[in-house]
Protein backbone atom coordinates (compact mmCIF):
# COMPACT_ATOMS: atom_id res chain seq x y z
CA UNK A 1 0.00 0.00 0.00
CA UNK A 2 1.46 3.32 -1.08
CA UNK A 3 1.70 6.02 1.58
CA UNK A 4 -0.72 9.22 0.48
CA UNK A 5 1.29 12.02 -1.27
CA UNK A 6 1.93 14.99 0.98
CA UNK A 7 1.51 17.71 -0.95
CA UNK A 8 3.15 20.02 0.57
CA UNK A 9 6.61 18.53 -1.09
CA UNK A 10 5.14 20.03 -3.90
CA UNK A 11 6.42 23.21 -5.32
CA UNK A 12 4.08 26.53 -5.94
CA UNK A 13 5.36 26.29 -9.51
CA UNK A 14 3.77 22.17 -9.97
CA UNK A 15 0.20 23.53 -7.77
CA UNK A 16 -0.71 25.90 -10.20
CA UNK A 17 -0.10 23.72 -13.11
CA UNK A 18 -2.56 20.90 -11.08
CA UNK A 19 -4.92 23.56 -10.10
CA UNK A 20 -5.40 26.33 -12.48
CA UNK A 21 -5.77 30.06 -10.82
CA UNK A 22 -9.62 31.81 -11.19
CA UNK A 23 -7.66 34.39 -13.92
CA UNK A 24 -6.49 31.35 -16.04
CA UNK A 25 -9.98 29.79 -15.45
CA UNK A 26 -12.35 32.98 -16.64
CA UNK A 27 -9.60 32.92 -19.79
CA UNK A 28 -10.47 29.23 -20.93
CA UNK A 29 -14.38 30.09 -20.62
CA UNK A 30 -13.99 33.04 -22.72
CA UNK A 31 -11.64 31.34 -24.84
CA UNK A 32 -14.52 28.71 -25.33
CA UNK A 33 -17.21 31.28 -25.87
CA UNK A 34 -15.13 32.78 -28.83
CA UNK A 35 -14.85 29.14 -30.44
CA UNK A 36 -18.68 28.40 -29.92
CA UNK A 37 -19.69 31.53 -31.15
CA UNK A 38 -17.20 30.90 -34.20
CA UNK A 39 -18.99 27.72 -34.93
CA UNK A 40 -23.10 28.95 -34.86
CA UNK A 41 -23.67 29.77 -38.67
CA UNK A 42 -24.79 33.17 -39.42
CA UNK A 43 -28.07 33.85 -40.98
CA UNK A 44 -27.99 33.38 -45.09
CA UNK A 45 -31.24 34.91 -45.89
CA UNK A 46 -30.89 38.55 -47.31
CA UNK A 47 -31.50 41.30 -45.83
CA UNK A 48 -35.03 43.54 -46.51
CA UNK A 49 -34.46 46.56 -48.28
CA UNK A 50 -36.91 49.65 -46.71
CA UNK A 51 -38.31 51.66 -49.85
CA UNK A 52 -39.87 55.21 -50.34
CA UNK A 53 -43.19 55.60 -52.64
CA UNK A 54 -43.84 58.60 -54.85
CA UNK A 55 -46.61 58.69 -56.26
CA UNK A 56 -47.76 61.94 -59.20
CA UNK A 57 -51.32 63.09 -60.43
CA UNK A 58 -51.46 64.59 -63.63
CA UNK A 59 -53.76 67.28 -64.47
CA UNK A 60 -55.46 66.56 -68.00
CA UNK A 61 -54.10 62.85 -67.84
CA UNK A 62 -56.40 61.10 -65.70
CA UNK A 63 -55.08 57.59 -65.74
CA UNK A 64 -57.33 54.29 -64.44
CA UNK A 65 -56.56 54.22 -60.97
CA UNK A 66 -56.78 57.31 -58.43
CA UNK A 67 -52.88 58.53 -57.36
CA UNK A 68 -54.23 56.57 -54.01
CA UNK A 69 -55.13 53.21 -55.28
CA UNK A 70 -52.08 53.11 -57.54
CA UNK A 71 -49.83 53.61 -54.84
CA UNK A 72 -51.87 50.24 -53.30
CA UNK A 73 -50.96 48.41 -56.34
CA UNK A 74 -47.75 49.55 -56.15
CA UNK A 75 -46.99 48.96 -52.82
CA UNK A 76 -48.27 45.04 -53.55
CA UNK A 77 -45.60 45.05 -56.28
CA UNK A 78 -42.92 46.05 -53.64
CA UNK A 79 -43.91 43.33 -51.98
CA UNK A 80 -43.45 40.70 -54.48
CA UNK A 81 -40.19 42.00 -55.16
CA UNK A 82 -39.02 41.62 -51.47
CA UNK A 83 -39.28 45.28 -50.54
CA UNK A 84 -40.70 46.67 -46.81
CA UNK A 85 -42.78 49.80 -47.74
CA UNK A 86 -41.85 52.64 -44.81
CA UNK A 87 -43.92 55.54 -46.69
CA UNK A 88 -45.54 57.48 -49.07
CA UNK A 89 -45.00 60.77 -50.77
CA UNK A 90 -47.85 62.38 -53.56
CA UNK A 91 -47.77 65.86 -55.37
CA UNK A 92 -50.22 67.01 -57.78
CA UNK A 93 -48.97 69.22 -60.91
CA UNK A 94 -49.97 70.27 -64.16
CA UNK A 95 -46.97 68.58 -66.11
CA UNK A 96 -44.15 66.96 -64.81
CA UNK A 97 -41.08 69.08 -63.59
CA UNK A 98 -37.91 68.80 -66.30
CA UNK A 99 -35.26 68.11 -63.99
CA UNK A 100 -36.25 65.88 -61.33
CA UNK A 101 -40.30 64.65 -62.52
CA UNK A 102 -41.34 65.78 -59.16
CA UNK A 103 -41.08 69.64 -57.82
CA UNK A 104 -37.63 71.12 -56.25
CA UNK A 105 -39.04 71.61 -52.55
CA UNK A 106 -40.69 68.20 -52.98
CA UNK A 107 -37.17 66.93 -53.85
CA UNK A 108 -36.18 68.22 -50.18
CA UNK A 109 -38.89 66.74 -48.52
CA UNK A 110 -38.56 63.27 -49.72
CA UNK A 111 -34.85 63.29 -49.04
CA UNK A 112 -35.70 64.12 -45.63
CA UNK A 113 -38.61 61.82 -45.44
CA UNK A 114 -36.07 58.80 -47.08
CA UNK A 115 -33.44 59.94 -43.85
CA UNK A 116 -36.04 59.75 -41.42
CA UNK A 117 -37.37 56.16 -41.98
CA UNK A 118 -33.69 55.13 -43.23
CA UNK A 119 -34.99 53.92 -46.55
CA UNK A 120 -33.02 52.80 -48.82
CA UNK A 121 -35.01 52.74 -52.26
CA UNK A 122 -37.28 55.50 -53.95
CA UNK A 123 -40.03 54.38 -56.07
CA UNK A 124 -41.56 56.09 -58.38
CA UNK A 125 -44.76 55.37 -59.67
CA UNK A 126 -44.32 56.09 -63.56
CA UNK A 127 -41.67 55.71 -65.85
CA UNK A 128 -38.69 57.82 -65.26
CA UNK A 129 -36.50 59.22 -68.03
CA UNK A 130 -32.99 58.81 -68.14
CA UNK A 131 -32.29 62.79 -66.97
CA UNK A 132 -35.07 62.85 -64.14
CA UNK A 133 -33.36 59.82 -62.92
CA UNK A 134 -29.98 61.15 -63.16
CA UNK A 135 -30.97 64.35 -61.00
CA UNK A 136 -33.06 62.69 -58.45
CA UNK A 137 -30.31 60.70 -57.70
CA UNK A 138 -27.19 63.51 -57.25
CA UNK A 139 -30.36 65.45 -55.40
CA UNK A 140 -31.28 62.14 -52.78
CA UNK A 141 -27.65 61.37 -52.62
CA UNK A 142 -25.73 58.27 -53.57
CA UNK A 143 -26.79 55.88 -50.75
CA UNK A 144 -30.68 56.31 -51.77
CA UNK A 145 -31.53 54.30 -55.26
CA UNK A 146 -34.04 55.10 -57.85
CA UNK A 147 -36.12 52.82 -59.40
CA UNK A 148 -39.59 54.02 -61.40
CA UNK A 149 -42.54 51.04 -61.91
CA UNK A 150 -41.03 49.53 -64.90
CA UNK A 151 -37.94 48.46 -63.43
CA UNK A 152 -39.25 47.15 -60.36
CA UNK A 153 -41.62 45.25 -62.20
CA UNK A 154 -39.04 44.22 -64.66
CA UNK A 155 -36.90 42.55 -61.18
CA UNK A 156 -40.51 40.84 -60.47
CA UNK A 157 -40.07 39.03 -63.92
CA UNK A 158 -36.84 38.19 -63.02
CA UNK A 159 -37.43 36.71 -60.05
CA UNK A 160 -40.46 34.27 -61.67
CA UNK A 161 -38.57 33.81 -64.81
CA UNK A 162 -37.84 29.99 -64.78
CA UNK A 163 -37.87 28.72 -68.12
CA UNK A 164 -35.34 29.25 -70.47
CA UNK A 165 -37.84 31.62 -72.93
CA UNK A 166 -38.94 33.79 -69.86
CA UNK A 167 -35.48 34.18 -68.98
CA UNK A 168 -34.75 35.13 -72.51
CA UNK A 169 -37.48 37.80 -72.89
CA UNK A 170 -36.87 39.14 -69.28
CA UNK A 171 -33.60 39.95 -70.32
CA UNK A 172 -34.01 41.91 -73.61
CA UNK A 173 -36.53 43.61 -71.46
CA UNK A 174 -34.14 44.84 -69.28
CA UNK A 175 -31.19 45.58 -71.77
CA UNK A 176 -33.84 47.81 -73.85
CA UNK A 177 -34.28 49.52 -70.49
CA UNK A 178 -31.39 49.96 -69.58
CA UNK A 179 -29.13 50.31 -72.38
CA UNK A 180 -30.55 54.87 -72.41
CA UNK A 181 -29.88 54.64 -68.69
CA UNK A 182 -26.22 53.31 -68.80
CA UNK A 183 -23.57 55.65 -66.78
CA UNK A 184 -20.25 55.54 -66.39
CA UNK A 185 -18.82 53.01 -63.29
CA UNK A 186 -15.38 53.61 -64.05
CA UNK A 187 -13.63 56.82 -63.76
CA UNK A 188 -10.27 56.09 -64.58
CA UNK A 189 -11.10 55.09 -68.37
CA UNK A 190 -11.99 58.57 -69.56
CA UNK A 191 -11.13 57.23 -73.32
CA UNK A 192 -9.72 54.44 -75.46
CA UNK A 193 -7.04 55.45 -77.66
CA UNK A 194 -7.71 55.32 -81.51
CA UNK A 195 -6.84 56.00 -84.87
CA UNK A 196 -8.13 59.16 -85.79
CA UNK A 197 -5.50 60.73 -87.42
CA UNK A 198 -5.07 64.39 -88.49
CA UNK A 199 -8.13 65.01 -86.04
CA UNK A 200 -6.05 64.85 -83.11
CA UNK A 201 -2.70 65.58 -84.33
CA UNK A 202 0.35 63.54 -85.10
CA UNK A 203 1.36 62.91 -81.69
CA UNK A 204 0.96 59.53 -80.38
CA UNK A 205 2.68 55.81 -81.68
CA UNK A 206 0.40 54.03 -84.50
CA UNK A 207 -2.91 53.36 -83.78
CA UNK A 208 -2.85 55.77 -80.77
CA UNK A 209 -4.09 58.72 -82.46
CA UNK A 210 -7.57 59.88 -82.36
CA UNK A 211 -10.22 60.87 -79.76
CA UNK A 212 -10.86 56.74 -79.41
CA UNK A 213 -14.52 55.42 -77.90
CA UNK A 214 -15.66 55.95 -74.47
CA UNK A 215 -16.26 53.29 -71.93
CA UNK A 216 -19.80 53.77 -71.96
CA UNK A 217 -19.84 53.89 -76.11
CA UNK A 218 -17.76 50.32 -75.88
CA UNK A 219 -20.90 49.07 -72.98
CA UNK A 220 -23.77 50.66 -75.72
CA UNK A 221 -22.03 48.72 -78.26
CA UNK A 222 -22.01 45.36 -76.20
CA UNK A 223 -25.56 45.49 -75.36
CA UNK A 224 -26.89 46.23 -78.93
CA UNK A 225 -24.61 42.83 -79.80
CA UNK A 226 -26.89 40.98 -76.68
CA UNK A 227 -30.14 42.71 -77.65
CA UNK A 228 -29.88 41.83 -81.36
CA UNK A 229 -28.73 38.25 -80.24
CA UNK A 230 -31.59 38.08 -78.19
CA UNK A 231 -33.93 38.99 -80.58
CA UNK A 232 -32.56 36.34 -82.71
CA UNK A 233 -33.93 33.57 -80.10
CA UNK A 234 -36.54 34.75 -79.35
CA UNK A 235 -37.55 34.74 -83.27
CA UNK A 236 -36.47 30.59 -83.00
CA UNK A 237 -38.88 30.47 -79.99
CA UNK A 238 -41.73 32.59 -82.04
CA UNK A 239 -41.32 29.90 -85.25
CA UNK A 240 -41.40 27.36 -82.60
CA UNK A 241 -44.60 28.65 -81.14
CA UNK A 242 -45.91 29.19 -84.57
CA UNK A 243 -45.57 25.32 -85.51
CA UNK A 244 -47.07 23.85 -82.83
CA UNK A 245 -50.07 26.16 -83.24
CA UNK A 246 -50.31 24.70 -86.57
CA UNK A 247 -50.27 20.96 -85.42
CA UNK A 248 -52.84 22.30 -83.48
CA UNK A 249 -55.39 23.75 -85.82
CA UNK A 250 -54.90 20.41 -88.06
CA UNK A 251 -56.32 18.86 -84.89
CA UNK A 252 -59.24 20.80 -85.08
CA UNK A 253 -59.23 21.48 -81.19
CA UNK A 254 -60.39 25.38 -80.81
CA UNK A 255 -57.52 27.40 -78.21
CA UNK A 256 -58.81 29.39 -74.93
CA UNK A 257 -57.02 32.23 -73.56
CA UNK A 258 -57.75 32.58 -70.03
CA UNK A 259 -56.67 36.28 -69.73
CA UNK A 260 -57.15 39.10 -67.35
CA UNK A 261 -55.37 41.43 -64.34
CA UNK A 262 -52.29 39.82 -62.22
CA UNK A 263 -53.82 38.14 -59.52
CA UNK A 264 -57.13 37.41 -61.51
CA UNK A 265 -57.07 33.39 -60.34
CA UNK A 266 -56.41 32.49 -63.85
CA UNK A 267 -53.93 29.72 -62.55
CA UNK A 268 -56.18 28.55 -60.14
CA UNK A 269 -59.06 28.57 -62.85
CA UNK A 270 -57.12 26.23 -64.99
CA UNK A 271 -55.82 23.75 -62.21
CA UNK A 272 -59.54 23.71 -61.62
CA UNK A 273 -60.95 22.58 -65.13
CA UNK A 274 -57.44 20.62 -65.93
CA UNK A 275 -56.47 19.28 -62.72
CA UNK A 276 -53.33 20.45 -63.39
CA UNK A 277 -50.86 21.34 -60.67
CA UNK A 278 -49.80 24.96 -62.16
CA UNK A 279 -48.05 27.09 -59.87
CA UNK A 280 -50.71 29.12 -58.06
CA UNK A 281 -49.49 32.02 -55.39
CA UNK A 282 -51.59 34.82 -54.12
CA UNK A 283 -48.66 37.53 -55.53
CA UNK A 284 -48.73 39.81 -58.51
CA UNK A 285 -46.98 37.78 -61.92
CA UNK A 286 -46.95 34.49 -60.55
CA UNK A 287 -47.05 32.76 -63.75
CA UNK A 288 -45.13 34.62 -66.88
CA UNK A 289 -44.96 31.37 -69.34
CA UNK A 290 -48.14 30.17 -71.29
CA UNK A 291 -49.33 26.54 -70.20
CA UNK A 292 -51.82 24.84 -72.13
CA UNK A 293 -54.06 21.96 -71.01
CA UNK A 294 -56.82 19.71 -73.04
CA UNK A 295 -60.61 20.20 -70.57
CA UNK A 296 -63.54 18.45 -71.62
CA UNK A 297 -66.45 20.46 -72.56
CA UNK A 298 -70.09 19.32 -72.49
CA UNK A 299 -71.29 17.29 -75.16
CA UNK A 300 -68.32 15.82 -75.63
CA UNK A 301 -66.38 18.29 -77.60
CA UNK A 302 -62.60 18.76 -75.81
CA UNK A 303 -60.59 22.31 -75.94
CA UNK A 304 -57.04 23.54 -74.84
CA UNK A 305 -57.40 26.01 -72.51
CA UNK A 306 -53.95 28.49 -72.16
CA UNK A 307 -52.84 30.36 -68.65
CA UNK A 308 -51.41 33.42 -70.22
CA UNK A 309 -48.98 36.27 -68.44
CA UNK A 310 -51.39 38.13 -66.27
CA UNK A 311 -51.67 42.50 -67.43
CA UNK A 312 -51.66 45.39 -65.49
CA UNK A 313 -52.03 49.08 -66.05
CA UNK A 314 -48.80 51.29 -66.85
CA UNK A 315 -47.78 48.28 -68.45
CA UNK A 316 -44.17 49.05 -69.61
CA UNK A 317 -43.47 48.97 -73.74
CA UNK A 318 -40.64 47.24 -73.39
CA UNK A 319 -42.40 43.93 -71.72
CA UNK A 320 -45.26 44.50 -74.51
CA UNK A 321 -42.27 44.01 -77.26
CA UNK A 322 -40.37 41.38 -75.56
CA UNK A 323 -43.00 39.37 -74.37
CA UNK A 324 -44.12 39.36 -78.27
CA UNK A 325 -44.19 35.39 -78.41
CA UNK A 326 -45.71 34.79 -75.67
CA UNK A 327 -48.74 37.47 -76.14
CA UNK A 328 -49.07 35.94 -79.69
CA UNK A 329 -50.87 32.77 -77.81
CA UNK A 330 -53.52 35.29 -76.61
CA UNK A 331 -53.86 36.93 -80.25
CA UNK A 332 -54.03 33.59 -82.28
CA UNK A 333 -56.68 32.05 -80.02
CA UNK A 334 -60.11 31.16 -80.78
CA UNK A 335 -62.10 32.63 -77.36
CA UNK A 336 -60.35 34.60 -74.59
CA UNK A 337 -61.99 34.20 -70.81
CA UNK A 338 -61.41 37.34 -69.32
CA UNK A 339 -61.34 36.97 -65.88
CA UNK A 340 -62.22 39.48 -63.50
CA UNK A 341 -61.45 39.90 -59.53
CA UNK A 342 -65.19 40.31 -58.73
CA UNK A 343 -64.03 41.25 -54.81
CA UNK A 344 -61.51 43.85 -55.83
CA UNK A 345 -62.96 47.53 -55.16
CA UNK A 346 -61.03 48.82 -58.43
CA UNK A 347 -62.57 45.49 -60.68
CA UNK A 348 -63.82 47.83 -63.04
CA UNK A 349 -60.55 49.77 -63.59
CA UNK A 350 -58.96 46.04 -64.13
CA UNK A 351 -61.75 45.44 -66.92
CA UNK A 352 -61.27 48.42 -68.75
CA UNK A 353 -56.89 48.42 -68.49
CA UNK A 354 -57.45 44.69 -69.83
CA UNK A 355 -59.21 45.90 -72.91
CA UNK A 356 -56.69 48.58 -73.36
CA UNK A 357 -53.89 46.05 -73.54
CA UNK A 358 -56.01 43.39 -75.57
CA UNK A 359 -56.68 46.30 -78.23
CA UNK A 360 -52.40 47.00 -78.24
CA UNK A 361 -51.81 43.71 -78.92
CA UNK A 362 -54.19 43.06 -81.97
CA UNK A 363 -56.59 40.88 -79.67
CA UNK A 364 -59.62 42.84 -80.18
CA UNK A 365 -61.39 40.98 -82.39
CA UNK A 366 -61.22 37.74 -80.62
CA UNK A 367 -64.92 36.70 -79.18
CA UNK A 368 -64.67 36.91 -74.92
CA UNK A 369 -66.54 35.68 -72.19
CA UNK A 370 -66.06 37.70 -69.29
CA UNK A 371 -65.63 35.54 -65.54
CA UNK A 372 -66.25 37.27 -62.28
CA UNK A 373 -63.95 35.18 -60.31
CA UNK A 374 -63.48 34.97 -56.32
CA UNK A 375 -67.30 35.20 -56.02
CA UNK A 376 -66.38 32.85 -52.46
CA UNK A 377 -64.92 36.12 -50.85
CA UNK A 378 -67.62 38.27 -51.03
CA UNK A 379 -70.05 38.90 -47.91
CA UNK A 380 -73.11 38.42 -50.18
CA UNK A 381 -72.33 36.56 -53.61
CA UNK A 382 -76.06 37.76 -54.81
CA UNK A 383 -74.49 41.25 -55.42
CA UNK A 384 -72.24 39.29 -58.09
CA UNK A 385 -76.00 38.94 -60.25
CA UNK A 386 -75.99 42.80 -60.36
CA UNK A 387 -72.89 42.94 -61.57
CA UNK A 388 -73.16 40.31 -64.22
CA UNK A 389 -75.32 43.18 -66.03
CA UNK A 390 -72.60 45.81 -66.82
CA UNK A 391 -70.32 43.13 -68.68
CA UNK A 392 -70.66 41.58 -72.00
CA UNK A 393 -71.68 37.60 -71.55
CA UNK A 394 -70.45 37.58 -67.74
CA UNK A 395 -70.51 34.75 -65.56
CA UNK A 396 -69.88 34.08 -62.25
CA UNK A 397 -67.30 31.44 -60.59
CA UNK A 398 -65.18 30.70 -57.83
CA UNK A 399 -62.22 28.96 -59.29
CA UNK A 400 -61.21 28.05 -55.88
CA UNK A 401 -64.50 25.84 -54.94
CA UNK A 402 -65.85 25.23 -57.55
CA UNK A 403 -69.03 27.32 -57.88
CA UNK A 404 -70.18 28.39 -60.82
CA UNK A 405 -67.94 25.96 -63.26
CA UNK A 406 -70.00 23.97 -65.00
CA UNK A 407 -72.06 27.17 -66.38
CA UNK A 408 -69.06 28.68 -67.56
CA UNK A 409 -67.96 25.32 -69.51
CA UNK A 410 -71.45 24.88 -70.47
CA UNK A 411 -71.19 29.13 -72.42
CA UNK A 412 -67.66 27.96 -73.81
CA UNK A 413 -69.25 24.79 -75.56
CA UNK A 414 -72.00 27.33 -76.92
CA UNK A 415 -69.38 30.02 -77.93
CA UNK A 416 -67.14 27.31 -79.57
CA UNK A 417 -69.58 25.23 -81.28
CA UNK A 418 -73.03 26.80 -81.79
CA UNK A 419 -72.37 30.38 -82.06
CA UNK A 420 -72.02 31.80 -85.49
CA UNK A 421 -71.04 35.32 -86.85
CA UNK A 422 -71.91 36.43 -89.83
CA UNK A 423 -68.55 37.55 -91.94
CA UNK A 424 -67.48 38.12 -95.55
CA UNK A 425 -64.18 37.19 -96.27
CA UNK A 426 -62.29 37.07 -99.92
CA UNK A 427 -59.27 34.52 -99.83
CA UNK A 428 -57.15 34.14 -102.36
CA UNK A 429 -57.04 30.36 -104.36
CA UNK A 430 -54.01 29.88 -102.60
CA UNK A 431 -55.63 29.55 -99.01
CA UNK A 432 -57.31 26.14 -99.96
CA UNK A 433 -57.22 24.80 -97.22
CA UNK A 434 -59.52 28.08 -95.32
CA UNK A 435 -61.71 27.84 -98.25
CA UNK A 436 -62.42 24.27 -97.49
CA UNK A 437 -62.71 25.37 -93.95
CA UNK A 438 -65.39 27.44 -94.86
CA UNK A 439 -67.78 25.22 -96.07
CA UNK A 440 -66.67 22.45 -93.70
CA UNK A 441 -67.65 24.01 -90.78
CA UNK A 442 -69.80 27.44 -91.50
CA UNK A 443 -72.99 28.33 -93.41
CA UNK A 444 -72.28 29.53 -97.01
CA UNK A 445 -74.72 32.29 -97.78
CA UNK A 446 -73.09 33.48 -101.16
CA UNK A 447 -70.21 33.11 -103.21
CA UNK A 448 -68.53 34.72 -105.90
CA UNK A 449 -65.28 32.96 -107.50
CA UNK A 450 -63.43 35.98 -109.50
CA UNK A 451 -59.79 36.29 -110.58
CA UNK A 452 -57.36 36.40 -107.53
CA UNK A 453 -59.58 34.46 -105.40
CA UNK A 454 -62.93 33.85 -104.04
CA UNK A 455 -65.81 36.00 -102.02
CA UNK A 456 -67.61 34.05 -99.25
CA UNK A 457 -70.26 35.51 -97.44
CA UNK A 458 -71.80 33.56 -94.55
CA UNK A 459 -71.66 32.37 -90.69
CA UNK A 460 -68.48 31.01 -88.92
CA UNK A 461 -68.27 29.57 -85.15
CA UNK A 462 -66.71 32.13 -83.56
CA UNK A 463 -63.77 30.15 -82.79
CA UNK A 464 -62.90 30.37 -86.26
CA UNK A 465 -62.74 33.98 -86.72
CA UNK A 466 -59.13 34.63 -86.07
CA UNK A 467 -58.18 32.23 -88.72
CA UNK A 468 -59.95 34.72 -91.29
CA UNK A 469 -58.95 37.69 -89.75
CA UNK A 470 -56.15 38.64 -92.79
CA UNK A 471 -59.07 38.47 -95.25
CA UNK A 472 -62.35 39.84 -92.50
CA UNK A 473 -64.49 42.31 -93.88
CA UNK A 474 -67.39 43.44 -92.50
CA UNK A 475 -71.31 42.64 -93.44
CA UNK A 476 -73.35 45.66 -93.71
CA UNK A 477 -75.84 46.23 -91.77
CA UNK A 478 -75.02 42.94 -89.19
CA UNK A 479 -73.78 43.05 -85.77
CA UNK A 480 -70.79 42.49 -83.42
CA UNK A 481 -69.73 39.23 -82.17
CA UNK A 482 -70.96 40.08 -78.69
CA UNK A 483 -74.42 40.55 -80.09
CA UNK A 484 -76.68 37.88 -81.55
CA UNK A 485 -76.53 37.44 -84.74
CA UNK A 486 -79.45 38.43 -86.81
CA UNK A 487 -81.04 35.84 -89.43
CA UNK A 488 -79.80 35.38 -93.34
CA UNK A 489 -81.93 36.92 -96.03
CA UNK A 490 -83.27 32.95 -96.60
CA UNK A 491 -84.49 32.81 -93.04
CA UNK A 492 -86.26 36.15 -93.00
CA UNK A 493 -88.21 34.87 -96.02
CA UNK A 494 -89.20 31.60 -94.44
Amino acid sequence: MQPTPNWKNFSPRNRRLNHPQPKQRKREQALQQITMARKTPESTSPLVERAFLVGVEIYQQPGLLSVEDSLTELSLLCQTAGLEVVGELTQKLNRPHVETYIGPGKVEELKALAEETLAQVVVFDDELSPRHQRELEKALGSQIRILDRTALILDIFAQHAHTSEGMLQVELAQYEYYLPRLTRQWTHLARQAGGGGGRAGSTGGVGLRGPGETQLEVDRRQIRERIAHLKRQLEKVRAHRERYRSQRKRARLPIVALVGYTNAGKSTLLNRLARAKVYVADQLFATLDPTTRRVELPGGYQALFTDTVGFIQKLPTTLVAAFRATLEEIAQADLLLHLVDISHPNALNQFQAVQQTLEEIGAAHIPVITVLNKLDRLRHPDQALETLTRYPKAVAISGLNGSGIPDLLSRVQKELYETYTPIEVHLPYQQGALISLFHEMGQVERIEHGRGGVNIQGRLPGRLLAQFTPWLAPVKGTTSATEEAPLSPAEETI
